[in-house]
């Protein structure tokens, strides 16, 4: 059985994927993507999409900014994550949207490009704290256990219901039955 974090409406509490902090710094200067919930629970082509909020906070800027992460995204910040090393890059978000990336530096320093077409493109110098990476795929697992991918492409866009998919606790609604396809 997968753990679920829940608050008191019965939802799924809002999971940070990426929370970064610069340490040194009394200001507090982040980079935040918190990841709210499903885009469209119920549809199978957006049910897997998850929402997400990227806040981005220094002395000099003050944004919330949307972004759409796809389980491709995610499976894409894990391989990032695996092999990060200074020099080294991750990405997540750019399909069509908001991009976020983070390069590390060889002092162990991030810089964490924010790219929102017609918004906002910005770079933010941090320095987390040290266990950052491992801090980041604790994060990643605890999202994908609280919205775990329940739709599988049976052929070039052509989805279904995993045979997987969880099923909403007694006493609440589930979700409604799309078919297979749609």
């Amino acid at each position: 059985m997968k753990a679920h974090w829940r608050h008191a409406a019965g939802k799924p509490e809002p999971v940070d994927l990426i929370h970064l902090v610069d340490a040194t710094d009394a200001d507090g200067d982040r980079c935040v993507v918190r990841v709210t919930g499903r885009s469209q629970p119920g549809v199978l082509t957006g049910h897997d999409i998850l929402r997400a909020d990227v806040v981005a906070s220094t002395s000099f800027l003050d944004a919330r900014l949307e972004l759409h992460l796809s389980q491709r995204n995610l499976s894409t910040w894990e391989h990032a994550l695996e092999g990060l090393v200074p020099g080294g890059d991750a990405v997540i978000g750019g399909d069509r949207g908001l991009y976020l990336g983070i390069h590390l530096n060889e002092d162990q320093s991030v810089a964490v490009t924010i790219d929102d077409p017609d918004r906002l493109s910005t770079l933010l110098w941090l320095r987390p704290p040290a266990n950052w990476i491992e801090d980041h795929r604790a994060r990643l697992s605890r999202l994908r256990q609280t919205w775990p991918s329940e739709v599988v492409e049976t052929a070039p866009m052509t989805y279904e219901w995993s045979p997987n998919r969880m099923r909403a606790p007694i006493g609440h609604s589930p979700l409604p039955e799309a078919p297979a396809g749609k």
